[in-house]
């Protein structure tokens, strides 16, 4: 099956091989190429319908006028920051389609920020959405946080915490950034008790537990500061 990988996947490819032959997931896949081509059908229409919004959203930047209402500039803004979101976790390699969206982003925020000018409460609440949008696109360096974010995720509820243990420490890292603390205690319980009836002996599945490690130390973590 190692030819019919992709050296760029999708979310579906992504899933399929996060789950293939991985005893924490409950519904585990095996080496079925049908089924991975069809996984790789699935992210090649969401690329190409992904293509499709870019070049509208693009032209619609180009269409914006001198004088243009600020909420058509808001709503553009918006449209742009979901497609950086869904670039993040698509097929082939994006990197340029998420510069562009950037730069686009960045040449609205400056037109944003000039109409707000002299009105201090708006330009620190434009500085507060800019920082809070550098660390959302820096979040999602990691695919697996477009994934948990995307409006038809493919983790389903059962399937969140064999996700998490299953994929390495700077994804998971992002990842558990998404999560409160009511949220990650929830997650802890679930990986311990999945854990705990997977691999008892704590033999198999060394790199889950360290994951499950992680996880406990970022509970730690957080109860540590919601307590200062």
């Amino acid at each position: 099956m190692q030819r019919h990988l992709s050296q760029f996947p999708g979310r579906h490819e992504r899933h399929f091989r996060r789950k293939l032959d991985n005893p924490l997931f409950p519904r585990p896949t095996t080496a079925d190429v049908d089924e991975l081509l069809e996984a790789q059908r699935l992210d090649h229409e969401e690329l190409l319908a992904f293509l499709t919004e870019l070049r509208e959203a693009v032209q619609a930047a180009v269409e914006l006028q001198p004088n243009e209402e600020s909420q058509v500039i808001l709503d553009l803004k918006e449209r742009l920051d979901k497609l950086y979101e869904a670039a993040s976790g698509l097929a082939e390699d994006q990197t340029g389609n998420k510069d562009a969206l950037r730069q686009l982003i960045a040449v609205i925020m400056a037109t944003v920020r000039a109409s707000a000018a002299g009105d201090s409460q708006a330009e620190d609440e434009l500085q507060q959405e800019e920082v809070a949008r550098v660390t959302h696109f820096r979040l999602l360096e990691q695919p697996l946080v477009a994934e948990l974010l995307h409006p038809q995720s493919l983790i389903e509820p059962d399937e969140l915490a064999a996700t998490l243990l299953s994929e390495d420490d700077a994804a998971l890292t992002a990842a558990l950034e998404l999560f409160d603390e009511e949220q990650l205690m929830l997650l802890v319980r679930e990986a311990q008790q999945l854990l705990a009836a997977r691999d008892p002996e704590r033999t198999l599945l060394p790199q889950a537990w360290q994951r499950l490690a992680l996880l406990e130390s970022r509970l730690q973590g957080q109860g540590a500061r919601a307590g200062a």
